[in-house]
């Protein structure tokens, strides 16, 4: 199985190329955006030496199917999905913060609160919570979007104060925070999940607030398996979950956590291959469908003809 690490596309009108950490992003007249999940993956800001076969497409197939499910709500910028790892849609302005959502204490905050902290973003927590304890409700805690290295934290009062964002717009941004978030919850429910914590980027095309890049992907979001959730809780049982963490504990394991002077460890094929059955398995416990795997064999001319193909 070959996995897709980068692209380097010349295509017509292209102004310019940006790599992120997981996504080729291709400028095409200032107009719109031609996205491609590339197989990297990443985990505490860094991207780990090798990729994992099929993850693109997951990610772009799960956001595809979820944007798709949520434009009732808040419009977004997709208007084409011309290949499995690829999107394109408007260019937006994107706003300076990511909107982060937590039902449940997991993850980062329950990181923070393990170490005796009780505010989050200007968010106070309640005494008493042990990990994965369902919020009394979901909270907002967004981060500034770096990028380079960590995003950071950060409360609503420091990013009206900062003038990161308009009070009108960040309003907003709350409000379909929330929506998209109960939206989400329902459709994992039905699945037999629980939508954990997730984040959403938006940006601002011809003056409107428009949904940005991916949502209630395994990157972006963690599920827990509802079956058995309240049993694990009583008897600190650690939650079954299917989202990036378990690669996270196995760095933290390792001895990793991005911090300097760390070495990534050693990704052995069978992690690889364990890694992408555990995304794989996430998509269809998600969407409910059938994952089906797209040759990997000349996938870069694939990728090339669908997206000319649509411009």
């Amino acid at each position: 199985m070959l996995a897709l690490t980068s692209t380097q596309f010349n295509l017509p009108n292209q102004k310019s190329f940006y790599k992120g950490k997981v996504r080729d992003v291709y400028n095409i007249n200032n107009k719109l955006l031609v996205m491609v999940a590339s197989d990297r993956i990443s985990a505490f800001d860094v991207v780990l030496p090798k990729g994992i076969p099929y993850k693109g497409q997951v990610l772009n197939q799960i956001a595809s199917k979820f944007l798709e499910a949520t434009k009732d709500i808040v419009p977004n910028w997709i208007t084409a999905v011309p290949d499995p790892v690829v999107s394109i849609g408007r260019l937006c302005e994107p706003f300076k913060v990511e909107m982060v959502i937590r039902g449940y204490l997991a993850g980062h905050a329950a990181r923070t609160y393990n170490n005796g902290l009780r505010t989050l973003c200007g968010v106070t927590l309640p005494e008493g919570l042990k990990e994965s304890d369902k919020l009394p409700e979901p909270i907002i805690t967004p981060t500034t979007k770096a990028s380079e290295g960590h995003d950071e934290d950060i409360s609503r009062e420091d990013i009206l104060k900062q003038g990161l964002v308009e009070e009108k717009y960040y309003v907003q941004l709350e409000d379909y925070t929330r929506k998209l978030y109960a939206r989400g919850q329902e459709i994992a429910d039905k699945m037999g999940l629980i939508l954990v914590d997730t984040k959403y980027e938006f940006g601002l095309y011809e003056g409107k607030v428009i949904l940005m890049d991916e949502i209630h992907t395994p990157d972006s979001s963690r599920y827990f398996y509802k079956e058995g959730y309240e049993k694990r809780q009583k008897t600190g049982e650690e939650q079954k979950q299917l989202s990036k963490e378990f690669v996270r504990r196995w760095l933290i394991d390792n001895g990793f956590q991005g911090k300097e002077g760390q070495q990534i460890p050693e990704m052995s094929d069978e992690w690889v291959n364990e890694i992408s059955d555990r995304y794989i398995e996430l998509y269809e416990k998600v969407t409910g469908d059938t994952f089906i795997k797209h040759p990997t064999e000349h996938i870069l001319e694939r990728v090339e003809k669908n997206i000319l193909s649509a411009l």
